[in-house]
């Protein structure tokens, strides 16, 4: 089968503009799971092992069983217990669950980056604990946050296309709808496949801008 530049040239509008649903997905997403992150690390933290030790055998339990399962579960398992998510909803919950518990990880690994110290010198200045937090802990948190937090980000790009499975029209599954229904699958999803790569290379340069940025901010006196 040849590529077909005039069918492909005819079905890339309808491809970006299913590729801005993924785009929007992975973005409201990754904020919710940046926020639970830190949600899920505070739980975590606790020195009440009543809190704790619940909190880590969930985000254990998440981290070790399959997103596309997880995706099933809020979808079609919870509305029986009352809880209905659209599609979309659905597909951004499940995501923003998921990632929390690894978003929580590269926070917890940031913080631990953080000698004592800054911390003790900080009290020792008089300063609050949120402007201890807000003023020396995390800009010195952030160069260690944003690549791996970018990395998570990029992942979660990627799996946006397990969604399709409980009917969200994202970029990958409307191509395999124009394939069906066209009888060819080469141009769609070659596509595809050169946008999730431009979207992924472009998230990554970000990111590392992000990074430099922040490293440069944390070695000024």
């Amino acid at each position: 089968m040849e590529f077909d530049w005039a069918f492909a040239w005819s079905v890339l509008p309808e491809l970006l503009r299913a590729s801005q649903a993924t785009i929007f997905i992975t973005v409201a997403a990754f904020a919710c799971a940046s926020v639970g992150g830190l949600a899920v690390l505070a739980l975590r933290s606790s020195r009440r092992r009543i809190v704790a030790v619940p909190t880590a055998w969930i985000v254990d339990f998440i981290r070790s069983t399959p997103l596309l399962l997880q995706v099933f579960f809020v979808y079609y398992i919870l509305p029986g217990y009352g809880l209905t998510l659209g599609p979309v909803q659905a597909g951004i919950a499940t995501l923003a669950v998921h990632y929390s518990c690894y978003m929580s990880e590269a926070y917890r690994s940031a913080l631990a980056a953080v000698p004592h110290g800054q911390w003790e010198a900080a009290q020792a200045l008089g300063l609050k604990r949120m402007q201890v937090l807000r003023k020396v802990i995390w800009p010195q948190m952030c160069p260690v946050v944003v690549p791996v937090g970018g990395s998570l980000m990029i992942y979660m790009f990627k799996d946006t296309p397990v969604l399709a499975a409980v009917t969200v029209r994202e970029v990958l599954q409307t191509a395999s709808r124009i394939g069906a229904d066209n009888f060819r699958y080469l141009e769609p999803v070659t596509i595809v496949g050169v946008l999730f790569l431009a979207m992924s290379l472009l998230a990554a340069w970000a990111t590392r801008r992000l990074e430099r940025r922040f490293a440069f901010a944390a070695r000024k006196p």
